[in-house]
């Protein structure tokens, strides 16, 4: 892999270790493992030996590659396409600042960061069609953003039929990151 296509891999960042925290707390031995966005394999790789399965998604063909020369089961796909489940834990750090068109980057790289004018056009996606990969008793980590507003993800999770809460967050940079943990039923807290 050469250094202009790990420029177009998404790096490991505050908000993924953030992510990996609330993974590692979460993952347990039997979990069959989703990973959407995986960007670099760091998170995918750091549970593998803590699952039964971790595979991987990612829509950018150099964030693929670099997950697999991690050693990372990974699939070239938009969020769930072409994916069946079930799986106990799906991770998810989405796209999620909130981009005007004028700021678009036009790359890669600009998927793993482009949540459209508001920051939730991927999480919307992503919470309305996680119900069929996710087991019956499945969980979701899903990271978001302060700058994303936690109240309109949390009414998008109620839609989807999700309850959840917060069980991770950091301040940085000029927002707080948040993980929230999701399961069918209820409502969010």
């Amino acid at each position: 892999m050469t250094a202009s296509d790990r420029s177009q891999v998404y790096p490991v960042e505050e908000d993924t270790l953030l992510l990996l925290d609330a993974a590692l707390a979460e993952v347990r031995p039997g979990d069959r493992v989703l990973e959407v966005g995986t960007g670099s394999g760091h998170i995918a790789a750091s549970l593998g030996g803590r699952a039964a399965r971790v595979v991987a998604l990612d829509l950018n063909p150099h964030a693929v590659q670099a997950a697999r020369a991690r050693g990372v089961e990974v699939l070239r796909s938009d969020l769930f396409a072409g994916v069946r489940g079930p799986f106990d834990l799906v991770l998810f750090n989405p796209p999620y600042l909130p981009t005007a068109p004028d700021e678009r980057m036009d790359d890669w790289l600009e998927y793993a960061l482009d949540g459209g004018p508001d920051g939730r056009r991927t999480i919307a996606r992503f919470l309305a069609d996680l119900g069929p990969v996710l087991a019956p008793r499945g969980r979701a980590l899903l990271l978001v953003s302060s700058l994303t507003g936690l109240g309109e993800v949390a009414r998008l999770a109620n839609a989807a039929g999700l309850s959840g809460r917060t069980v991770l967050e950091r301040r940085v940079e000029g927002e707080t990151l948040l993980v929230l943990r999701l399961e069918r039923g209820g409502a969010y807290d």
